[in-house]
């Protein structure tokens, strides 16, 4: 189910056991916490790992402007693109298929909602790829706990368990630009 505009639209999951779908307490938490932020309205979003494509569908229910789904796994994606069409979003998305550690450097959007397989273990690789100033990560244990040297220019401003989730916030250090690889500040550049 949705909420938002869409609110009590089913969304339809893709067959099997590899997709494992974002439950619906965990993707209300996450969005209550972004609305109180203020950051989904008219926002850019990603939605990486897509799946059935709940966070980003969830996202544009809740205001955003745009939203890119990237997701590789053939079965996922004819059921996403089911589901964006089926409620109407085909004109503010893009599903792009393939490998979203590999797109994520080439996307300019404000919001990056990531939801990989729990043994993901590239988080670092995936902040360091991402321009986006906001990054919401999902993941099978906590990710507060990064080694600060791991993810420069990144700060985990929060974290929650909901059952065997855990979200993340993470947020780019003031003045700490996308390619600043070394975490330094650039001048000029906000």
């Amino acid at each position: 189910m949705v909420a938002g505009e869409l609110r009590g639209r089913r969304i339809e999951a893709p067959p099997g056991l590899d997709t494992r779908p974002t439950t619906d307490m965990v993707r209300e938490a996450v969005f209550n916490a972004l609305t109180s932020l203020d950051v989904i309205r008219d926002a850019r979003v990603a939605d990486l790992y897509a799946g059935s494509g709940a966070l980003g569908i969830e996202a544009l229910s809740r205001g955003a402007a745009h939203c890119t789904f990237i997701e590789r796994d053939r079965k996922a994606l004819r059921t996403l693109r089911d589901n964006v069409a089926d409620l109407g979003l085909d004109d503010r998305s893009k599903i792009v298929p393939g490998d979203a550690l590999v797109l994520i450097a080439s996307l300019d959007v404000d919001i990056v909602l990531a939801d990989p397989p729990y043994d993901f273990d590239r988080w670092p690789d995936l902040l360091a790829a991402s321009a986006a100033p906001f990054v919401v990560a999902e993941a099978g244990r906590p990710l507060d706990r990064l080694d600060p040297a791991t993810i420069p220019g990144w700060t985990a401003t929060r974290t929650k368990r909901y059952g065997r989730t855990w979200a993340t916030f993470f947020e780019r250090s003031e003045g700490v630009a996308p390619d600043d690889a070394d975490g330094g500040i650039i001048a000029g550049r906000e």
